[in-house]
């Protein structure tokens, strides 16, 4: 079993605990957390509750998950762009249209199956369902991603994410021409609660997330961004500059379709429509190499 828990803060204080429990943790639904707890797996201060109940601030939340399932992911030879690489980690150029690691719908043709053929040695590190893997990119997003090779690199990328210590940045083109030059977004981000394949900013409900903006170049109906991360929460980039009204180009989940009909710049529409995913890339991302501290 996995145990995992929290603590419920001024956030998540007041919430039923099954929404408690899917904001807490991005990667639990709350159908899934409403099983748990009907199995018993879900304690609050060491005492079974219902669904339903309100957690109150300082309440301790514990979940004993089951252990997942290996996924056995196969080598496949599938072309990777390397940008550098060494006996402890490599770092790739992700394309858009490429899942991470499998899950369900995705078992073969992702970045995993592609690193256990590049890298023989991967299979194990950090875990059977994703080998080497510390981060990720959304499947349409681009750009630069590092991955473990080893037990040690593992370790030490992964504390480094977790302190929030990594620096990303990344270039967006975005619907509207932004009036600042740059800004600071603030919010907290949670599952949203009528569509739970998406993500979604609120003032009271989710994890803190912050998001620092500067504009790189503005045109007449949409502009170019570098987004900087403080945090890294599902959709954040995304999910951030949609909140502040200039959503992604190409965007489907979170931008509005009507806007790119609007766009002046015909090439550029024709291009969005084409490629078939959101104009956003991971450009800079810059770390400690573990074997060097």
């Amino acid at each position: 079993m996995n145990t995992v828990a929290f603590t419920a803060d001024g956030a998540l204080a007041s919430l039923r605990l099954d929404v408690a429990i899917a904001t807490a943790f991005s990667d639990i639904s709350r159908a899934r957390a409403q099983q748990s707890i009907r199995e018993g797996c879900v304690l609050v201060n060491g005492h079974a509750a219902r669904a339903s109940c309100r957690l109150q601030a300082g309440d301790r939340v514990t979940l004993s998950l089951p252990d997942p399932v290996p996924l056995e992911a196969e080598p496949e030879n599938i072309p990777l762009e390397v940008l550098y690489e060494d006996a402890g980690i490599i770092v790739i150029n992700k394309p858009a249209h490429l899942v991470v690691h499998p899950a369900c719908g995705n078992h073969t043709g992702t970045l995993v199956n592609a690193l256990l053929f590049h890298c023989r040695d991967l299979a194990g590190i950090g875990g059977v369902q994703r080998p080497g893997i510390v981060h990720r990119l959304d499947k349409d997003t681009s750009g630069v991603m590092v991955v473990a090779k080893n037990e040690q690199t593992h370790a030490g990328l992964s504390e480094q994410f977790k302190v929030h210590s990594v620096m990303r940045r990344y270039q967006a083109l975005v619907y509207g021409a932004v009036a600042e030059e740059s800004g600071r977004i603030e919010t907290l981000i949670g599952r949203d609660r009528t569509d739970r394949k998406k993500m979604s900013a609120h003032p009271r409900r989710g994890r803190q997330a912050v998001t620092h903006w500067r504009c790189l170049e503005r045109f007449d109906d949409y502009s170019l961004l570098e987004a900087g991360l403080e945090t890294g929460r599902t959709h954040q980039v995304r999910v951030h500059l949609a909140s502040i009204g200039h959503s992604v180009l190409g965007d489907s989940t979170y931008g509005n379709p009507r806007r790119l009909r609007a766009i002046r710049n015909k090439p550029l529409q024709d291009a969005v429509k084409s490629l078939k995913r959101h104009l956003l890339h991971a450009g800079f991302l810059q770390f400690v190499h573990p074997a060097t501290q």
